[in-house]
């Protein structure tokens, strides 16, 4: 093969629809946009409007609540834990935190903390301080003769004095 014959396989790139071009292209005048009016123009956002009426999403009820200063957690298994100990990002020596997992790109940032689930299997001692930790992944810690260190929650921000 030579460097004059390299093509694109067949069907990989498509042509450009030239639109606009003249009746006979089959897309000119209105250029595929029906007739007149708003929406034939360009830059047109009308999404949820009904023409003056009160827009389905806006007639709807609103249901729930959402809690802006709920705490969010990292989620780690033990099963990983150990995959990182045996691939040598984990020092067992050290403590393992949310700031230590996050600098070695365990993680991808520290959030509030980190929850420990029990996924998985450990073979190796650890010395955890986190914010959670479920029951079996307590045991699985304690099995290999690590420990484990509930972290207090972060204060909420105080709200603002009026």
């Amino acid at each position: 093969m030579k460097l004059n014959e390299l093509r694109d396989n067949p069907g990989a790139s498509k042509t450009r629809k030239r639109v606009g071009r003249g009746i006979g292209s089959g897309k000119g005048k209105t250029g595929g946009r029906g007739v007149k009016g708003q929406k034939s123009r360009s830059g047109v956002a009308i999404k949820g409007f009904e023409g003056g009426q009160m827009p389905l999403h806006m007639r709807l009820p609103k249901r729930g609540f959402n809690n802006i200063f709920r705490a969010d957690y990292n989620i780690i298994s033990v099963g990983k834990l150990q995959a990182a100990v045996e691939a040598g990002r984990v020092d067992a020596s050290q403590p393992v935190t949310a700031e230590s997992l996050a600098a070695t790109g365990i993680l991808r940032r520290a959030k509030d903390g980190v929850r420990i689930l029990g996924d998985g299997e450990l073979s190796t001692a650890l010395t955890l301080k986190v914010a959670g930790v479920s029951q079996s992944a307590r045991e699985a810690v304690e099995k290999a003769g690590g420990s484990v260190e509930v972290l207090a929650p972060k204060a909420a921000p105080a709200a603002a004095e009026s």
